[in-house]
This record gives C-alpha cells, sequence and structure tokens, in this order.
C-alpha cells in the first residue's frame, strides 16, 4: 500500500520520472485476454464474481496483505508454554485475509457445486487471488484438489465434501464438525523416494474393519500443515494405499501421532508453511482399495497440476503488467520506455507469451468441466512449457524495471523467487515429459483427441499448418522427450489462440512457431508490437 501524500521535494532533488503506484486496478477488467478467453469457454456467467475479485485483489488492501504475508512468515509451535505438545503454525492476520478472499471467492468449492463452468470459473479466480499472493494459492489449490480423491470413498467424501462445498475460511484450530468450513492438505514425497512415491517406507496398519489405520513413518514435504486433514500414501497389506489423515478426530481429541517436525526455508512460497512431519501411530481413513493408492492420488493431482498451469499464467500476467505499468510512466532519452523500439518488441513478446498461458489454462479447465479427453495429454503438456516459460518470463519484466526491479520494496524479487516453484511441484520437467509419454502408450485415444483438436484449427494461418503437420506422434524417445512435448505445447498454445479468436494468435504464430531469435524481443519479423501492448495493457496509462 503506497503512502499517503509522499514528499517529492527534498533537500537534495525533487522526485520524478517515477511511475504511480500500481494498486487499485481492477485485475478481471484490466485484463482482456483473460476476459474473452473466460467468456469463450463458457465462464461468462461468472462475471460479476470475477469482477469482484478482480477489484478485491488488485486493491492497495490486498496487495499489501501479500507484502505482509511475506514479510511475517510462519511460525511452528510444537509444545505450548506448559510443555504439551501442539504442532501448531501460527500466521500473520494478512495470511487469513488472503485466505478468506479466495476461499470465499469461490476458489475450491466453485468447480463442485454443479454451476456451469465450474472449472473455467476456479481457474479465473486462481488467477486472480495469485497476483495478490501466490503462497495462499497452495493451501487452496489442494483443497480443490482433494475433492475427486475423497469421492474414492463414499463414506469419507459424505464427511469431507460438503465441508468444502460450502466455500468458507475457518482459521480456528478445532474439529472438523465444529468448522465453517474446511482446507485439504497433501503428503506425499519422502526423503529417499521424492517423486518415486512407489519407494515410500510409510507402513499403514488396519484396525480391525472399521476403514481405520494407524500410520508409521515420515514426509519429506507436507506442505499447509494446518490443513484439517491430509491426502498421504502409506503401504498397507495390499499394497500402497490412499488414506486421509484428519488432524482432529471425530471425538474432538487431537490426532496424536500427527507430528510436525520443521517448517522449510525455502527460496519462494514463504506465506505458506511447508514442512516436514512425522505419522507416530497417526489415524487414518482409506480412500479406494487397499493397493490402488496411485490411481487414487492421480485423481488429485491431475487437478493440482491444472493450477501449476494457472498459477505460472497468473505470474506471468502480473509480471507483465508491471513491466507495462512501469515502461508506460517512465521515461529515457526524451521517451517513454514503451514507445522505444526495442523496449516496445520485448514488450510485446512478453505479452504474447502471457496471453498463451493464460488462454490454454482456461481452455484447459473447459476441458476439466467437459470431460474432453484431450485434457490427459493436455495437462501434462501445458504443465510442462507454461511452468518452465514463467521463470524466464518474470526475469525479462524484471529487466525491463532495470534496477528499481531488482530491489525488495517492489513486487518482482517475490514474483522471481516465487516463479519456478509450479515447475517443481507436482512433477519437475522430465516427470511430466516422461508422463505424456506413458499416456500416450497407455490411452490411445488422448492421440486422436489431441491430432482433433489441433487439425480443428487448420487452414487459418500458413505457419501454424506447416508446424502442425510436421509433429509425429511415433518414435519419440525418453531422450526426446521434453523437445517432442515442447513443440506439442506450442502448436496448443496457438491452436487455443485461433480457436479463441485472440487478435494475437498470427503474431504468435509468427514469433513461436518460426525461426527467431532465443531472447525475448530478439525478432525481426513484422508484427504489431504496439497493437499487441494496448491489448495487454493493465489501465489506461
Amino acid at each position: 500500500m503506497s503512502a499517503l501524500k509522499p514528499l517529492d521535494e527534498l533537500d537534495t532533488h525533487a522526485v520524478f520520472n517515477q511511475p504511480p503506484p500500481f494498486e487499485d486496478v481492477n485485475l478481471f477488467t484490466s485484463d482482456l485476454a483473460l476476459r474473452e478467453a473466460v467468456a469463450r469457454a463458457g465462464g461468462a456467467g461468472h462475471g460479476a464474481r470475477l469482477v469482484a475479485l478482480g477489484a478485491k485483489a488488485g486493491s492497495a488492501e490486498a496487495i499489501q496483505w501479500g507484502v505482509e504475508a511475506n514479510r511475517n512468515i510462519p511460525v511452528l509451535e510444537t509444545h505450548d508454554r506448559y510443555g504439551h505438545r501442539i504442532d501448531e503454525v501460527r500466521f500473520h492476520p494478512a495470511y487469513h485475509a488472503l485466505m478468506r478472499m479466495g476461499l470465499e471467492s469461490g476458489f475450491a468449492s466453485i468447480a463442485w457445486t454443479g454451476e456451469k463452468a465450474g472449472h473455467v470459473a476456479h481457474t479465473a479466480i486462481l488467477m486472480l487471488a495469485g497476483q495478490a499472493d501466490s503462497g495462499t494459492l497452495c493451501p487452496m489449490t489442494m483443497t480443490y484438489a482433494a475433492v475427486p480423491s475423497l469421492q474414492a470413498e463414499r463414506a469419507v467424501a459424505e464427511e469431507w465434501v460438503p465441508r468444502i462445498q460450502v466455500g468458507r475460511y475457518d482459521p480456528d484450530f478445532r474439529p472438523a464438525h465444529e468448522k465453517l468450513g474446511v482446507t485439504i492438505g497433501m503428503a506425499m514425497t519422502e526423503k529417499q523416494g521424492g517423486s518415486d512415491v512407489r519407494a515410500n517406507t510409510t507402513r499403514a496398519e488396519p484396525l480391525a474393519e472399521t476403514g481405520w489405520y494407524r500410520l508409521a513413518g515420515h514426509k519429506w514435504f507436507c506442505s499447509a500443515p494446518m490443513c484439517d486433514a491430509f491426502l498421504t500414501l502409506a503401504y498397507a497389506a495390499g499394497g500402497l494405499t490412499c488414506f486421509l489423515v484428519p488432524r482432529w478426530l471425530g471425538d474432538g481429541t487431537r490426532n496424536a501421532g500427527f507430528r510436525v517436525m520443521r517448517l522449510k526455508d525455502k527460496l519462494g512460497d514463504r506465506s505458506n508453511a511447508s514442512s516436514e512431519i512425522e505419522y507416530h501411530g497417526a489415524l487414518a481413513q482409506r480412500l479406494g482399495e487397499e493397493g490402488r493408492g496411485v490411481s487414487t492420488i492421480i485423481r488429485m493431482v491431475q487437478h493440482t497440476r491444472l493450477d501449476c498451469v494457472a498459477g505460472s499464467a497468473q505470474q506471468m500476467r502480473a509480471a507483465l503488467a508491471q513491466a507495462l505499468w512501469h515502461t508506460a510512466h517512465r521515461s529515457a532519452f526524451q521517451r517513454r520506455l514503451i514507445d522505444q523500439p526495442a523496449m516496445a518488441n520485448v514488450l510485446a513478446d512478453l505479452a504474447l507469451e502471457s496471453e498463451a498461458a493464460s488462454t490454454i489454462a482456461i481452455r484447459l479447465a473447459q476441458a476439466f468441466d467437459e470431460d474432453d479427453p484431450v485434457a490427459r495429454l493436455l495437462t501434462p503438456i501445458a504443465k510442462y512449457w507454461v511452468c518452465k516459460r514463467a521463470p524466464g518470463h518474470v526475469y525479462e519484466a524484471m529487466e525491463a524495471h532495470g534496477g528499481a526491479g531488482y530491489v525488495e520494496a517492489g513486487p518482482m524479487p517475490r514474483l522471481f523467487r516465487q516463479s519456478p516453484l509450479n515447475a517443481i511441484w507436482e512433477g519437475s520437467g522430465n516427470v511430466i515429459a516422461l508422463d505424456v509419454l506413458r499416456a500416450m502408450a497407455r490411452e490411445p485415444e488422448g492421440i486422436d483427441a489431441m491430432q482433433q483438436f489441433l487439425a480443428a484449427q487448420r487452414g487459418k494461418n500458413g505457419t501454424y499448418d506447416a508446424y502442425v503437420s510436421a509433429i509425429t506422434f511415433k518414435g519419440v524417445t525418453e531422450g526426446s522427450a521434453r523437445q517432442f512435448v515442447e513443440r506439442l505445447a506450442l502448436a496448443a498454445q496457438a491452436a487455443v489462440l485461433f480457436a479463441f479468436e485472440s487478435p494475437v494468435a498470427d503474431a504468435f504464430a509468427t514469433l513461436r512457431l518460426e525461426a527467431r531469435g532465443m531472447a525475448y524481443g530478439a525478432f525481426d519479423a513484422a508484427v504489431d508490437a504496439r497493437a499487441i501492448i494496448a491489448r495487454a495493457m493493465p489501465a489506461a496509462a
């Protein structure tokens, strides 16, 4: 939040040639690409909700919440003053304000309440709320994504899903049945296994025929340990199995075997508490059959990957908006930065990248709403590419600020530290690229769906037609998987831009599907940089 009437006439100099604060901007109404994509994907009926959230998330107040939640990071208290074990994490009030803004806008609930285009609305909500703070997206995303896995066990779903559907935030640490709403976390990876969850060593022992088990083991990453329950994996007699571990039990007592060992000291995502935990006989309910843990948890993972795509897209949009705002209000060599040809090329290139990322995120959400088979391949393809593009994009937007972009008083360092996370979370690059290959081998209908998806936009642009014609789904090896997925991702982004009738679709085909320089702005193709920039400008400048 900017200071009230700061002094600009100082003893030694006057302060001028500085942009006004980028705040109190409606992040939805000022993002033409997002508005159009939501409408094209069937989400126009959610307009009022998104306009309201856009105003809130772009307000000076919410921007300050993001600053404070990252400045005052979570603190773990394993014991109270008397020595009782409590395993609780304390957050700054700004964290709770951000959580309330997101969850009560429908972040975790709207996709599961039967409303039309619920996943599209969810994705747009994420892309707005995340611009105030990305760290708080983690517990909200996991709560949203947990629903399909919870539904693997009817009794568990009947108890927990309605608590998500109410769309309320209740920060109190108390039994779930006493709360207005709940959040759900996830604890999967272990020190020795990482992405290879089958290398887990956590064990589950059943309690008679109750559906409850006792867990013994550890988890190297447990995000948001103050959630009300966690999806986790452990080996039962029948094999690797999915479980729900509540923090409180039905009788109103704490689940004593859930121990938070420490919080992670991370590069970014600092408002969110990521932790290491141990299970010392923690009680858990089975989700799905014994031995079906991976197939049960993958229902959640598919949805968290959607949010990885959307999360990186919102980071790109936030970085682009900052760069456009700064360069539109700062001059050098007698011209505004934004009017100088070299800068205009960089900004136009960044704008194309941002719109392509936002649009494919919304189109992927539409595929979730419509149970479109293209989602099976499009999800890992988009997750791989959009998440990988975010750090370079945010860096280039930072460079557009010059030295001012590198200081902690502004938003760019926090954006930059956050930008690598989504490419690591829910499967790093190699894991995701190989997942595309596995999906092609196991579900050939996914190949047909992707080929039809790309073919539907033929005839609109010659460069696109030639690029798609050169893609072959045969002979792809593990060694060539990254290059293959990259080509598919670029083709898919172009296809969505053409399908949504974006006015930048032809420019994207020119600058992404033809030969050019490697850096942003390194091209000599004839594209209308001014028009691209004007479309992306977040507010009248």
